[in-house]
């Protein structure tokens, strides 16, 4: 009985002629991703992966890692044998006896993607059904609501028989969406933001700020744990560490308190986007989300991009705060996002911020800094960090 993993594609299916250009960067991101538990055969046939384990592989790791590669809609463990119905039956109850033997009720679904076999779905799963009711006799048939679910699926190669599939991270391949720059900050909404954007098949480079002494080394490693986290879907992260205390003090002494914070992110974004043009990247991502704060008010937002000249992403831009919050428990990082270590963004925010700023009044306000110079340091100290999955 051979065990196997199989990944069904999503909406990959609908490229039309540039499948498989997503096909190829899926079967790459999933065999990069197992390296680390052994030797596999990725492959790919009629819109699903196959992903069979050699003599040193570690199948239930890899099963766990198939789960959050994007591209995939579900994933499932099926055992395979020859397209014989008495061989079918015989590895239903060798693979999915243990379990068989726990449950109730059953029915048997049948789906008969090679044609040639001489049997149909319905007949196929008719017939297993009566033999798997004769041999586990406590089993109750129930079209409806059963407990278990027996598929057995007929391809090419051979008949697979597994249980149910198990939801898979859905989204496009890593890669086949291009590059862009995400600001990562230690809080909820741009882990979220970030997996949001790596779903749609974009690879990332996280930039996150930070300013010793005001915020300590505990915060800048909280937030390279949540690009560790992250790197279960993303792949490996080059994450940019920019020191941002200069220009944060050189804000504080020379710019209107209300309108602090709207010019720091402002520096934040003029970084980014030098950060996102060296690497080739085609926008910046944010967490930010609409009316959330003071600086997330649609006139704000409009300020703090005005001075990009690439486009700005905010995949939480509408959603509501419980949403975003659940999605991060979803995606394993809100317990490391709510752990009580400050950002720059929280220890530099004014008593009262300005809600509704106006370009011409921020643009005045900056005339007192030298803003190439402080970019230009800034970016020339940017410490950058390698994170493996």
């Amino acid at each position: 009985m051979n065990d196997i993993i199989l990944l069904k594609q999503g909406e990959m299916v609908l490229k039309g002629l540039n499948r498989r250009e997503f096909e190829v960067k899926l079967l790459s991101n999933i065999r990069r991703r197992l390296k680390t538990f052994g030797t596999f055969k990725v492959y790919s046939m009629q819109s699903t992966v196959y992903v069979e384990p050699q003599d040193d592989a570690r199948m239930d790791e890899a099963f766990e890692a198939c789960k959050a590669i994007f591209g995939a809609m579900s994933v499932t463990r099926a055992a395979a044998c020859a397209k014989d119905k008495d061989a079918i039956l015989q590895t239903t109850i060798e693979y999915l006896g243990p379990t068989l033997r726990t449950v109730n009720s059953f029915k048997v679904e049948s789906k008969r993607a090679d044609k040639r076999f001489p049997m149909g779905s319905i007949e196929l799963s008719q017939y297993v059904g009566g033999l798997l009711h004769d041999h586990f006799t406590h089993l109750k048939p129930d079209m409806h609501h059963p407990e278990l679910t027996v598929n057995i699926e007929i391809r090419d190669l051979a008949a697979y028989v597994h249980g149910p599939a198990e939801s898979g991270a859905g989204g496009l391949p890593v890669g086949v969406g291009g590059r862009m720059v995400s600001l990562l900050s230690g809080g909820i909404d741009s882990p979220v933001a970030t997996h949001m954007i790596a779903r749609r098949g974009v690879q990332v480079i996280p930039v996150h700020f930070f300013t010793p002494p005001y915020t300590s080394e505990m915060a800048k490693d909280k937030v390279l744990k949540l690009a560790k986290l992250l790197t279960k879907y993303c792949g490996r992260l080059k994450v940019d560490l920019v020191p941002f205390t200069h220009i944060s003090e050189e804000i504080g002494k020379n710019c209107p308190e209300g309108l602090m914070t709207i010019i720091m992110r402002r520096f934040m974004m003029r970084i980014a986007e030098r950060i996102a043009i060296d690497n080739g990247c085609t926008a910046i991502v944010t967490g930010e989300n609409l009316g959330q704060v003071a600086s997330q008010t649609a006139e704000a937002l409009a300020v703090t991009e005005a001075c990009l000249s690439i486009p700005t992403f905010r995949p939480l831009l509408a959603m509501d705060k419980n949403e975003i919050v659940e999605r991060s428990r979803v995606i394993g990082t809100y317990e490391t996002s709510i752990l009580p270590y400050e950002d720059c963004c929280t220890v530099f925010t004014p008593r009262r911020p300005r809600t509704k700023p106006k370009i011409a009044e921020v643009l005045d306000a900056e005339e007192a800094l030298d803003i190439e110079s402080l970019v230009q340091e800034a970016i020339d100290a940017i410490e950058r960090v390698t994170i493996d999955i």
